[in-house]
């Protein structure tokens, strides 16, 4: 075997723990009993070790020199290795006691965090939150100094290589001023047209999951790649071949469910699109989560809240649930889910109001990476700055600091995703509607082969040999030109 071909055999071998973490922590949201908690963290701390111990055998190093002396030929090969140095360095930035710890505690505090955001109470999970965010900066600190970057921007780039702080805060401060002049005038606007009638419940929630597997399948998930369950937090997690999406349902409302659930199969048709040549090694994966976001996003929002999409829908949602046909008009279904208003949630927000979300979260979680910020003033800090973003407080925490399970679970860096996700799904979309005849045609009679095909190429198909700005460049001919976004929102919102 050559130097490469021995390291791409460990990264295969690697990537297949990595699964095992995976599948292991969907049970652990959908269907792991609470008395199965203590046990998991261990098999998580143990695959952790595992995983980092053969991350940086001693070997590797001598590898990774030989292969480089003499690299591939290959554009895909070449940007591989240079994938595995990075993560050979990442890895080696971390000593194994500090793996393990990291995995054994954000366990504990994922478990605490469940029962305290049911009960609002910060207080409960606050202590173990402290030790996490502990072993955050530690990371933090130990990737800054190994890459040369701040310990934020070693954060961030664990969730989005080559995008920093600095990149992020100019554009949030530009959608800030944007949406302080947008907001109220998208909200008068609301007010003089007629409200959307509500479709009258209850709904059933084995109705809406039947609904919610049925159009995720006609998006072009495969059935037999994929599957459907119940969390607390939606989420999409698996393996590319196993793809698990959960959501969660309320029988008062069946959009929320619906639109999660096509936000969810974005990013499994996404995993299902990566370059299958390159399974199992660093440049075969998704180019990042704000990549994963953009395909989340141009799926739920971009398409699937367009008036095209919305002829379809409508017709099929009255089918399924009966009652007066009225509210599923399309232009009355149009008012309900793109209707824009001031929430405490974040995944139930409309997407104008969402980068706020965001930009809370931005930079609450740097002033946490810093030390500015104890946990112990997380919510009073939240719930001032949803004022001053959104002028509203929370009523109590489960509607303000504990909403959300990425800080519980230990991942701090990667709230800016969601936000540059959603600015890149508006300019990929309209690209797409420049360069694919009939693609709302399409969508009008539920048809998302032409998106989905458009997006393969684009999109799916070049896995990590891009980072994030260059895959946009790719694909649209421009890197991230956050003025898509904010001109989509004008049209949609303000016409």
């Amino acid at each position: 075997m050559t130097a490469y071909s021995r390291l791409t055999a460990r990264a295969a071998r690697i990537a297949t723990l990595g699964e095992a973490q995976a599948m292991l922590g969907w049970d652990a949201s959908a269907v792991m009993p609470t008395g199965g908690a203590a046990a998991r963290g261990e098999q998580f701390a143990v695959l952790a070790s595992l995983s980092h111990g053969l991350s940086t055998a001693p070997d590797i190093a001598d590898d990774l020199a030989e292969a480089e002396a003499n690299p591939p030929e290959n554009v895909w090969d070449a940007e591989n290795l240079r994938l595995l140095r990075a993560g050979h360095t990442r890895a080696t930035a971390l000593p194994a006691d500090l793996v393990e710890a990291f995995a054994r505690v954000s366990n504990e505090c994922d478990q605490i965090w469940r029962t305290a955001r049911a009960n609002a109470d910060f207080a409960a999970v606050a202590p173990k939150l402290a030790e996490l965010m502990g072993l955050v900066r530690e990371k933090a600190q130990a990737y800054g100094a190994a890459f040369g970057v701040s310990p934020y921007d070693a954060m961030m780039d664990t969730y989005q290589r080559g995008i920093t702080a600095a990149d992020v805060a100019p554009i949030f401060a530009e959608y800030e001023t944007f949406l302080r002049d947008a907001l109220p005038r998208v909200e008068e606007l609301q007010n003089s047209r007629p409200a959307p009638l509500r479709p009258q419940g209850p709904f059933h929630e084995d109705v809406q999951e039947a609904l919610c597997r049925r159009l995720s399948l006609r998006t072009g998930l495969e059935a037999e790649h994929s599957r459907l369950d119940r969390s607390t937090h939606p989420f999409c997690g698996g393996t590319p071949t196993d793809v698990r999406i959960t959501t969660r349902y309320s029988t008062e409302d069946f959009s929320k469910s619906l639109m999660g659930v096509l936000h969810e199969t974005g990013h499994a048709l996404y995993e299902r699109g990566l370059p299958t040549a390159y399974a199992r090694q660093p440049v075969g994966e998704a180019a990042g989560m704000a990549a994963h976001e953009s395909q989340s996003l141009i799926m739920e929002m971009q398409a699937c809240r367009s008036d095209a999409f919305l002829r379809f829908l409508g017709p099929d949602l009255h089918t399924t649930f009966g009652g007066d046909a009225a509210p599923y008009a399309p232009e009355n279904l149009g008012r309900i889910t793109r209707r824009v208003s001031r929430g405490f949630i974040r995944v139930d927000a409309d997407e104008m109001t969402y980068p706020a979300h965001i930009i809370l979260r931005f930079r609450l979680e740097q002033a946490l990476i810093s030390g500015d910020l104890a946990v112990a003033d997380l919510p009073g800090a939240w719930n001032e700055g949803m004022q001053t973003l959104l002028g509203i407080t929370p009523p109590n925490d489960a509607q303000g600091v504990l909403q959300d399970i990425h800080w519980y679970a230990g991942l701090v860096g990667y709230f800016p995703s969601y936000s540059l996700g959603a600015m890149a799904a508006a300019q990929l979309m309209a690209t797409a509607r420049r360069e694919v005849p009939g693609l709302d045609d399409g969508l009008a009679i539920g048809d998302f082969a032409p998106l989905l095909g458009w997006l393969r190429a684009k999109f799916h198909s070049q896995g990590s040999r891009w980072g994030f700005n260059d895959l946009l460049r790719f694909a649209t001919g421009k890197p991230l030109d956050p003025a898509d976004f904010r001109a989509h929102l004008t049209a949609r919102y303000l016409a």
